[in-house]
């Protein structure tokens, strides 16, 4: 009788199998949770989840979160070190307005990263709902997943970015004894870990972190990124997505049945059918309705002074 292949999750420390499975389940489970709340109907704006208020509808950690999740079935892996692209013009002073006093974290964590202060400004701008001044709300919270903070990091995508060696977040973390001797965090940790995200200056250093290796790894699989804007187009698309679903985007395009339900958590899946249906495909009227709303709002040369 011929044995049984071995697993490919065999060779993995037994921590991270478990992570991996965990992680599966429950991208099973919210899977299904996904697809009753669609069934749910209505239209809502065409406005980012974060800057929506709350429905009283799911806050298992689903919806969002559990479409990005399958971007993190993955052990967490430190990144190539490719070179970042260089700016198209030099980046002068941040014109912030209501913001300018998140001015000195920005070029802080922009230095340590040698990323464009603007374009993390611009993230900023594109995924923090504001107080009535105007300004970003670092306690911003997505009442339909676990998003939250100046970058609306997920839960699960925060404690990978403290695990991950080398990041701001990690240093942190094991400063803190936050971290096991395998390099996970602490269950007991996590509560403490998960706050930072309403911290401005954690948020700031993470959204840096996330948006460098996100472009390494782009760089690493052969996408050219020249000048701000298109890196910065770049940056928040693997911020927005998660970096498999945005190296697609970049490629080939979506399906439409991933495309489809990524628009229909976004504007509602009455406002989706139309869409879909004016455009003549899922994947035709998420990406009409994702490059505009990134074409409006990750201008970085609106943060700097004239």
């Amino acid at each position: 009788m011929s044995s049984a292949p071995p697993s490919p999750l065999a060779p993995l420390p037994p921590s991270v199998r478990a992570d991996l499975l965990y992680r599966a389940a429950r991208f099973e489970l919210d899977g299904r949770l996904w697809q009753a709340a669609l069934g749910i109907g209505g239209e809502t704006p065409a406005t980012p989840i974060a800057e929506r208020p709350s429905s009283g509808l799911l806050r298992l950690d689903t919806l969002i979160e559990a479409l990005a999740a399958d971007d993190r079935l993955q052990p967490v892996l430190t990144p190539e070190p490719v070179t970042l692209p260089p700016a198209d013009q030099p980046t002068g002073p941040l014109a912030l307005g209501s913001n300018q006093a998140l001015a000195p974290a920005l070029e802080r964590a922009a230095a340590r990263t040698g990323l464009d202060p603007a374009m993390l400004a611009s993230i900023i701008d594109a995924e923090a709902a504001r107080r009535r001044d105007g300004s970003w709300d670092p306690a911003s919270r997505n009442p339909r997943s676990s998003a939250a903070g100046l970058g609306q990091f997920l839960s699960g995508t925060w404690i990978d970015e403290a695990r991950r060696p080398g990041s701001w977040l990690h240093g942190i973390a094991d400063a803190q004894g936050w971290l096991a001797r395998d390099g996970s965090v602490r269950a007991e940790a996590r509560p403490a870990l998960l706050a930072l995200r309403t911290d401005p200056a954690a948020s700031i250093e993470a959204i840096a972190d996330h948006a460098a290796a996100n472009l390494r790894r782009l760089g690493a699989r052969g996408f050219a990124l020249a000048g701000r804007a298109e890196t910065a187009r770049a940056a928040y698309l693997a911020h927005h997505l998660g970096l498999g679903d945005a190296m697609r985007y970049l490629g080939g395009g979506l399906g439409d049945d991933r495309a489809g339900r990524l628009l229909a958590a976004q504007v509602g899946e009455a406002a989706a059918e139309r869409r879909i249906a004016a455009a003549g495909s899922a994947s035709g009227a998420h990406r009409q309705w994702l490059d505009h709303y990134v074409d409006q709002r990750i201008r970085p040369a609106r943060f700097l002074a004239a």
